[in-house]
C-alpha cells in the first residue's frame, strides 16, 4: 500500500510484530500475530492493541487515534514480510466486529490493483462460499495468498 507506515519490530520467525500508533490519544502499542490454524499453510492474522493489564492482544479496543490508514498500511506491510518468509502461506483475516470487517473490505477495495500485483484475495460470503474478491460484495472473512500458489 502506498501510504505511510509505522516502523515495526518482529521476532525472527515473523509470526509476531509490534509497533506504536501515534496520534491524539497518545502512543498506543499495536500487535500483529500470525497463528497457525488447523489447515496446513493457513495462518490467522490477529491484530489489535496491546493490553497492558492482561499482557495480550485486544482486538475489540477502539483506539480512534486518527491514523487508521497508516495502521492498516503497516498491517498490510507485515503480510508482505510474512509471505516472503512463508511463500506457501494463506493468510486468513476477519474483523472482530462487522464494522472492522467492513473496514478491511474497504482497505482491500481501495488497494486491490496494487494487492493484485502479488496476491489473490478471496472473500467468504454469507452463503458460506469462498470466492475471488469482487469489489462491492460483502464478505465475512478474507483469505490472501501469493499468486504463485494458484499455478
Amino acid at each position: 500500500m502506498k501510504y505511510p507506515k509505522y516502523k515495526y519490530r518482529s521476532e525472527k520467525s515473523l509470526h509476531y510484530y509490534e509497533f506504536i500508533s501515534e496520534g491524539p490519544k497518545g502512543r498506543i502499542k499495536k500487535i500483529i500475530e500470525y497463528t497457525e490454524t488447523a489447515t496446513k499453510n493457513v495462518y490467522n492474522l490477529g491484530f489489535g492493541d496491546y493490553d497492558e493489564t492482561t499482557k495480550t492482544l485486544s482486538d475489540i479496543t477502539v483506539t480512534n487515534n486518527g491514523d487508521s490508514l497508516k495502521v492498516l498500511a503497516t498491517v498490510a506491510s507485515t503480510v508482505y514480510a510474512f509471505t516472503q518468509k512463508y511463500p506457501e502461506a494463506w493468510v486468513l483475516a476477519t474483523g472482530s466486529t462487522n464494522v472492522r470487517t467492513r473496514l478491511y473490505r474497504m482497505g482491500i477495495t481501495n488497494n486491490l490493483a496494487e494487492i493484485a500485483e502479488d496476491f489473490v484475495v478471496f472473500g467468504f460470503d454469507s452463503k458460506g462460499n469462498w470466492t475471488e474478491f469482487i469489489v462491492g460484495e460483502d464478505y465475512e472473512a478474507f483469505l490472501i495468498t501469493k499468486k504463485e500458489n494458484l499455478k
